[in-house]
């Protein structure tokens, strides 16, 4: 009952009612003299300096779902869901090396979205839109996960009903405020709470990470646990360490990730927001120390195992709902008020993604669907408002994921968000060091990738919830005519298909003179900083022209 968490709720309340009126504040936070563009409500003015990119970009990384999920997956299936850890690390000097060029190439030709750099980059509106609906598909489940985070905190303090609308009206709720500030304050209002949401979950895992080994017995005893429990599942693959069969899954699936996060729209979004190329060089630096943080997260679903955490029941009869692990965990180990703080943390962790998110995708709508093929003269104001109308939208989308989706195939749909959208690399990461590939190419690879990724994720079932297909990532090699009962993340194959697929066309088109589009970018775009002068939008300019500058 939800009178038996009252304080919780009120602590909850007070804290999510706080960063919201932060968020309609926002829209004064370095105010700019017109909110009515792009530039200034999805991308905060591009002004960002380096502490405000510092935690927006890991308020927008590390979101309610990761506190959330992963420990849910170690309390699961133990070792194996350690893989977020890996990937965070392996990310941040990969994309060093990527996203310097991306701002400075935006920042030259006023680029709003990753669709379009590839519309400039390869002269192909055909292969922009492909880049800008991948981006929008794989981001609406993303944003619906947040939604599974709120309403694993709501379920633990009680805030539940019997109908459908009863169940999922606290969220509605939320969202409707969450809609309300970002489209006053754009980025802008994200950019705020984060460095309200970093503090508390700062706080809240330096506390549980000291305070319940203490009370558990210590670390050797939370790990003993651990032990035992999955010596004695009848899963032979879970468990403290990996085994022979699941190090290939691991060890794909890290790297695969590691590929993706920085291709989805909010990751570019938020760097984009950079004030120049410092900013990011730094960011990408130090952002490493979120990973600690997340290993120290992921320990929390083995401290679940050693307090003798029970999830609370699932929507469907029985089932459990895991993602309730680590609220549970907080309710039965810490008093009502600090559980209250960790449960607004959480909460407000899936504000700022969700915010992030919405306006990317927003954005993507917008620069490359509205004013491509809807509408080619509209105003910056026009397009800010569309924007700000898509944005509203997309969250509508993804309270409908919750409502009428079971929570657990939400999850799996990120999953897939993650194999779509690495379908982009090619033309976006690729495309920042190499204009080789030929656009119809591009094109041929992405559908193949994109193919072959979405018959290998309809294969796959999912056991714990009785599904067929779309019911994971892991694909089993015996399915491929290996002999072994080995699985790989399927994003890998697909987009290491979507390469070789590509490579072979560019070879095939060129050699049958195929015409390929001009290159509207210079070798010294990718390198241009702050106070570099912005190239006048015209015509479309050949690979080797100078840039135009402005006067």
């Amino acid at each position: 009952m939800w009178r038996d968490h009252l304080t919780e709720i009120i602590v909850f309340s007070v804290l999510f009612l706080l960063v919201s009126a932060m968020g309609f504040v926002a829209a004064r936070w370095r105010a700019p003299k017109d909110m009515a563009h792009l530039d200034e409500w999805g991308l905060g003015g591009r002004n960002f300096g380096g502490w405000i990119t510092w935690f927006l970009v890991g308020g927008d990384l590390y979101t309610a779902y990761t506190f959330v999920a992963v420990p849910a997956l170690m309390f699961g299936a133990g070792a194996a869901g350690f893989f977020a850890v890996p990937y965070t690390i392996v990310i941040y000097p990969l994309v060093f090396l990527v996203l310097c060029r991306l701002w400075s190439v935006s920042h030259r030709h006023g680029f709003v979205t990753p669709a379009d750099f590839v519309r400039k980059r390869f002269d192909s509106p055909v292969l922009a839109l492909l880049v800008a609906i991948t981006g929008i598909v794989a981001t609406m489940p993303y944003i619906a996960l947040q939604l599974v985070g709120i309403e694993a905190v709501l379920k633990t303090m009680g805030v539940t009903g019997e109908s459908a609308l009863a169940r999922h009206l606290p969220i509605i709720i939320a969202f409707a405020i969450l809609a309300a500030y970002t489209y006053q304050s754009g980025l802008r209002a994200p950019a705020l709470i984060a460095f309200v949401k970093d503090t508390l979950i700062y706080i809240v895992i330096l506390v549980a990470v000291l305070y319940l080994p203490y009370k558990l017995g210590g670390w050797g005893e939370i790990f003993d646990a651990a032990d035992a429990k999955f010596d004695a599942s009848p899963n032979p693959n879970d468990g403290v360490l990996l085994n022979a069969n699941n190090q290939l899954q691991y060890v794909t699936l890290a790297f695969g990730s590691a590929l993706a996060l920085f291709l989805y729209p909010h990751s570019i979004t938020g760097v984009l927001a950079s004030r120049n190329r410092d900013v990011i060089k730094r960011n990408m630096s130090a952002l490493p120390a979120y990973s600690l943080l997340l290993g120290l997260i992921a320990l929390l679903g083995f401290m679940a195992i050693a307090a003798g955490v029970k999830p609370l029941p699932g929507s469907k009869e029985g089932t459990v709902d895991s993602n309730t692990v680590v609220p549970v965990l907080f309710d039965q180990q810490f008093p009502d008020w600090f559980a209250g703080v960790a449960y607004a943390a959480i909460g407000i962790g899936a504000l700022v993604p969700a915010a992030i998110m919405s306006i990317a995708a927003a954005n993507l709508f917008t620069r490359n669907i509205y004013k491509e093929y809807l509408k080619r003269d509209a105003s910056p104001a026009q397009e800010a408002n569309v924007s700000k109308i898509t944005s509203l939208v997309v969250k509508v989308g993804a309270v409908a994921c919750i409502v009428f989706l079971d929570p657990q195939f939400s999850i799996d749909l990120q999953l897939i968000g993650g194999v779509i959208i690495l379908q982009t690399l090619p033309a976006v990461a690729l495309g920042l060091y190499t204009r080789w590939f030929h656009r119809g190419a591009l094109i041929g690879g992405w559908i193949a990738g994109m193919g072959l990724g979405m018959w290998m994720l309809y294969q796959i079932p999912n056991a714990a919830t009785g599904r067929k297909h779309f019911g994971g990532s892991a694909f089993p090699l015996a399915d491929f005519g290996f002999d072994t009962p080995k699985t790989i993340y399927v994003g890998i194959v697909a987009v290491l298909v979507n390469l070789a697929v590509a490579a072979l066309l560019t070879v095939v088109l060129r050699a049958a003179k195929v015409r390929d589009g001009g290159d509207g970018t210079t070798s010294d775009d990718y390198f241009a900083d702050e106070g570099d002068p912005r190239v006048v939008p015209g015509p479309r300019r050949d690979a080797d022209a100078a840039p135009e500058p402005v006067a």
